[in-house]
């Protein structure tokens, strides 16, 4: 879908643009001279604020290029579990919505159409109770460096201005992410304040070369090995690399 249509032109697009300055004053404003640790939190309670229609959100970000995301924040437990899951299973609405750098909605996961397009993804939202997920790429200079995440445990498509509104929201998070590492002269960069969040997925490339000399395979193999005893589980990614760090998960054994 093209966020472009939804926000309209002329007079529209004028408000449009009045709107998404307020939101990413709201969003900025909501964080500034908070110490990294608060950071997070403070702005997720923004977006939950700005975004009442779902019944919970999340942010993350991809690092230094990679296809390992990093939750930023999450509303609640669901949120946080929905956005790590895509990341382990290497599916989901956040990833094709990074790929393609446009909104991806799957507004009924229990249609076979859908439960088709993201088979593992799927089963794994049904168990949460999520029956509706919508994600939002975050653009920085021509590159999606992270989705906005929102779900709901009704079936059903957003409203055209919750839609509208959530567009907005995703513009002004990636504003607020520009605007908060002003200091780094690398647009693409994770901010300074994601430091604490930047941990688990440290903990994930930690794993992966633990299990890289363990099995004599490459990183690929060996983050794919990793992925695997996740899903088989039903755990994250990262339970599965601090398991590993602590010598409480060994994959020889697999």
């Amino acid at each position: 879908m093209a966020g472009d249509d939804l926000l309209g032109d002329g007079d529209a697009e004028q408000e449009a643009d009045v709107e998404r300055a307020r939101i990413a004053h709201e969003l900025i404003a909501g964080v500034r001279g908070l110490p990294p640790s608060d950071v997070p939190d403070a702005l997720c309670r923004s977006c939950v604020a700005l975004l009442p229609s779902a019944a919970g959100l999340s942010v993350s970000v991809l690092a230094d290029g990679s296809d390992m995301g990093v939750v930023l924040f999450a509303s609640d437990d669901v949120a946080a579990r929905l956005a790590e899951i895509q990341y382990t299973l290497g599916e989901g609405p956040c990833r094709e919505a990074v790929r393609l750098r446009a909104p991806v909605f799957g507004t009924d996961l229990t249609r076979a159409a859908e439960r088709r397009r993201w088979p593992l993804f799927s089963v794994q939202a049904a168990r949460a109770g999520v029956e509706a997920v919508f994600s939002l790429p975050l653009m920085g200079a021509g590159s999606a460096l992270g989705t906005l995440d929102l779900y709901r445990e009704t079936p059903g498509a957003l409203r055209r201005d919750d839609t509208r509104t959530a567009l907005l929201v995703a513009d002004a998070v990636t504003l607020a992410v520009i605007a908060l590492d002003h200091a780094s002269p690398d647009p693409h960069a994770v901010v300074t304040w994601l430091a604490g969040a930047e941990s688990d997925r440290e903990e994930v490339h930690q794993a992966t070369g633990m299990i890289m000399v363990q099995l004599g395979v490459s990183a690929s193999e060996a983050l794919l090995r990793l992925r695997a005893r996740a899903f088989a589980q039903g755990r994250t990614s990262t339970e599965i690399a601090r398991a590993v760090i602590d010598r409480r998960v060994d994959l020889r054994d697999d």
